[in-house]
């Protein structure tokens, strides 16, 4: 028989390169051993509380390795008694000698296991992405440095506007990369948190030891202790999700812009390529922005999975299968999205390739018309900016220049007297962007957030 082929295309082995990563994989692959160890840190922590037997914790801890589970009779127990947990955990006994077998699970919930396990997704995660930006930052420093000056047109609605420099562009890039490390760094407090609430989130169970335990067992696992049970809230997900999404989106505007600017017609941004690489199969010349171009296929995917997470946001009461169930799909979707957006992200900005003349070029076949804003502010402290603003478009679409909209801007405010042509020359005879290599300057000072100069 062949083999079995993945029922998604974004798992199969000729595909899953794109949709994940070996770190982002490595997080969800072992996520039946990460249960196991929540259960084994939950019992060493009772038993340092005296509220189960220490040999029972120890046989547990020795006990509890996925390659040792009979995954079929999980499977099956699983589907047999309709619940989310018990057919692990009968598994476990299985392996268990007596009495320890009593005290796997000693007290857990469902929830108290799936969001302790989503407490350390979203810690480790959210370190693999904020390290990815941090690369993708640096990169844009240098970049915004190398080419502080580099002038290009500025483009508004898609159409040449005013110029600006690439250094500016990238710099722009970096501020926003650099918010979402921020938010990053600053939520992972709030998101690596385990979760041990018991029936109804009041540890009953526990009681009177219930906060005691919850402290020393969210410790075990490198995770912050909640304070209060949150069952119901879903905020941290919520969140988490949708920083995620956000970054993946900025990322695709990063990727967008390289998309578009590496067009023939245009040519000043190119993605660097593998030699391997074949752009098309029927059109060998091609040469696509496959990176870029997949930033944004990655973002749809995060945001439409964000929604999910805030969805969840809306739940009932002190538990709502509802709610956090859907999070099981959602959150794991959302994750690889953008984890693998920020890893492509960081190779496309460090080898992006930047043509300095053909962006000269460009800037250049307007026929001065990239002055009209410099030009605008001259003509408005003579006449009136309002009035300035009306002689500019007179000029420009007068019926003699109808069918040409190339023509030179001075050329057709001289021809008007709407200015003098020595002023004219002066204003139009090259880009004044001092502004804007100083802010250049304050991006780069400023540096990457949370890495030493």
């Amino acid at each position: 028989m062949g083999a079995i082929m993945a029922a998604r295309l974004t798992e199969s082995a000729e595909y899953a390169h794109l949709w994940s990563t070996p770190a982002l994989g490595a997080v969800f692959e072992e996520r039946l051993q990460r249960w196991l160890d929540i259960l084994a840190a939950l019992a060493a922590a009772q038993a340092e509380l005296g509220l189960i037997p220490e040999a029972a914790a120890g046989q547990i801890a020795e006990h509890a390795r996925a390659e040792r589970l009979d995954l079929e009779f999980v499977a099956a127990e699983t589907r047999r008694t309709s619940h989310s947990t018990l057919g692990l955990i009968r598994g476990l006994q299985r392996l268990l000698p007596e009495p320890a077998r009593e005290y796997i699970y000693y007290g857990a919930t469902v929830q108290d296991l799936t969001d302790t396990w989503f407490g350390l997704v979203m810690r480790d995660v959210g370190r693999l992405v904020r390290d990815d930006l941090i690369r993708t930052h640096k990169s844009l420093l240098r970049l915004a440095a190398e080419h502080r000056d580099t002038v290009m047109s500025g483009r508004t609605h898609g159409q040449p506007g005013a110029p600006i420099t690439f250094g500016f562009k990238a710099a722009t890039w970096a501020d926003e990369v650099g918010r979402h490390i921020v938010r990053l760094s600053e939520g992972g407090e709030r998101w690596s948190v385990g979760q041990l609430a018991g029936a109804v989130g009041a540890l009953g169970f526990f009681e009177p030891r219930g906060q005691e335990l919850r402290k020393l067992f969210c410790a075990r696992l490198g995770l912050h202790d909640p304070l209060v049970s949150w069952t119901s809230a879903r905020d941290r997900v919520a969140e988490f999700g949708t920083v995620l999404s956000m970054t993946a989106a900025t990322l695709a505007r990063i990727g967008n812009e390289v998309y578009e600017l590496q067009r023939s017609e245009i040519g000043e941004l190119s993605e660097g390529t593998a030699e391997a690489a074949v752009g098309s199969i029927t059109m060998p010349h091609k040469r696509n922005p496959e990176i870029s171009e997949h930033l944004d296929t990655l973002a749809r995917l995060a945001r439409a999975a964000s929604s999910v997470l805030v969805e969840g946001m809306v739940s009932g009461h002190e538990r709502d299968g509802r709610a956090w169930k859907a999070e099981w799909a959602a959150l794991p979707d959302v994750a690889l999205a953008a984890g693998t957006a920020a890893a492509l992200a960081a190779d496309l900005v460090d080898g992006l390739v930047v043509n300095a003349d053909r962006m000269r070029e460009n800037l250049q076949r307007t026929g001065h018309r990239w002055a009209s804003e410099r030009v605008l502010a001259e003509l408005s402290q003579q006449v009136g900016k309002h009035r300035a603003q009306d002689l500019l478009h007179a000029a420009l679409r007068s019926d003699a220049h109808a069918a040409d909209s190339d023509v030179d801007l001075v050329t057709a405010l001289a021809s008007r007297g709407v200015a003098d042509p020595a002023d004219l020359a002066r204003w139009t005879a090259a880009p004044e962007l001092a502004t804007a290599a100083a802010m250049v300057d304050a991006v780069i000072a400023r540096g990457t957030p949370g890495v030493p100069r």
